[in-house]
């Protein structure tokens, strides 16, 4: 019988998911950790999603089912959190699927590390490779980034956390807040807001997720997930950063001399960030303001740098020079892009 406590909540919010419902709602059913609810939230579905969810509901009453008028993930998870029952909460979304034993490895780590806030997990791309390589790419990028002061550092790249394969302490949503809705990622919003605010986080080194790419994929489809959109985001929480641990602050180097480089870094400004120079790869190219060929650089200590390189092999020839020259990740430089 099912304490009327639970240990976890499983927020599970849908849209006319009638193709993977059913998988995803079965996998949440199948995990090991027993001791659980879940929150099935319709957010105004018009296709065979709630009969789907109403079925489960009549067969397993851990399950239970909350409908959310107002159109958005971030409504739906939100009164998910407000009718949770559990110490744990656990985010999933409608087309992915849960690893058995996911629930009871997260549970477990909350249990033996209780300064930590939330926890996630690694994730398996599901999707073909061929037609989503950027997808890919980011799925090997964040399954490389685990430890804590891993996800404070690479937290300005992109979101190091995959949303659907996270857990946390109920009190940490309480505290905080959960997601908020407006034209930026609401979960990338929420983790940088969580960390700036000193919530640790982790990540277990087991895979607890299928990750779906499916075309209708809101972070391919919605403005909300653009590039700007990312980048406004991440530029707010990034200036917060910046006041409390540069000691240079207001101003920063910035490595990425190109017009989209710049584009980018502008937006620190607007949030009082200052940057002092622009380094670039190639000497004496000219602009309207100082540039610093990359071999003049100073040692470390002299300046703080944060890179606007979005290439990935590009970035990883960047930190080995600053490392070469004593600089230090998260101390003397941060990568942004």
């Amino acid at each position: 019988m099912t304490k009327s406590i639970p240990k976890v909540t499983v927020i599970l919010p849908f849209y006319n998911a009638e193709t993977t419902l059913e998988r995803a709602v079965e996998s949440i059913a199948a995990q090991s950790l027993e001791d659980f609810e879940c929150i099935l939230i319709n957010n105004n579905s018009t296709d065979g999603s709630v009969k789907i969810a109403m079925s489960r509901l009549e067969t397993d009453k851990r399950f239970r089912l909350l409908h959310e008028s107002r159109q958005g993930v971030a409504f739906a998870s939100n009164l998910g959190s407000r009718k949770a029952k559990g110490k744990y909460i656990a985010r999933m979304d409608a087309d992915d699927l849960s690893y058995p034993d996911r629930l009871a490895l997260q549970a477990a780590f909350l249990d033996a590390h209780r300064g930590y806030g939330a926890v996630a997990g690694l994730v398996r791309h599901v999707g073909d490779k061929s037609f989503t390589k950027g997808f890919a790419r980011y799925v090997d990028w964040v399954n490389s980034i685990s430890s804590y002061k891993e996800i404070l550092n690479k937290q300005f790249v992109e979101l190091p956390v995959v949303n659907p394969s996270a857990m946390w302490r109920r009190e940490v949503a309480k505290k905080y807040g959960m997601y908020n809705a407006g034209d930026f990622p609401e979960d990338y919003e929420m983790w940088l807001r969580w960390l700036a605010a000193g919530v640790k986080v982790a990540k277990i080194e087991q895979t607890v997720l299928y990750w779906y790419d499916l075309p209708g994929r809101l972070s391919r489809t919605g403005p909300e997930y653009s590039d700007a959109a990312f980048y406004r985001i991440k530029s707010k929480y990034l200036a917060h950063w910046l006041k409390r641990n540069n000691p240079f602050h207001p101003e920063v180097a910035v490595w990425g001399a190109s017009r989209i480089s710049r584009r980018r870094a502008r937006l620190l400004k607007t949030h009082g960030i200052e940057i002092s120079c622009y380094i670039d790869t190639r000497r004496g190219r000219l602009l309207d303001q100082p540039l610093t060929y990359y071999e003049d650089l100073p040692e470390a200590s002299k300046m703080f740098i944060l890179t606007y390189i979005k290439q990935m092999d590009a970035r990883s020839e960047i930190q080995d020079y600053l490392h070469g020259k004593g600089y230090r990740e998260g101390v003397d430089y941060l990568l942004v892009s």
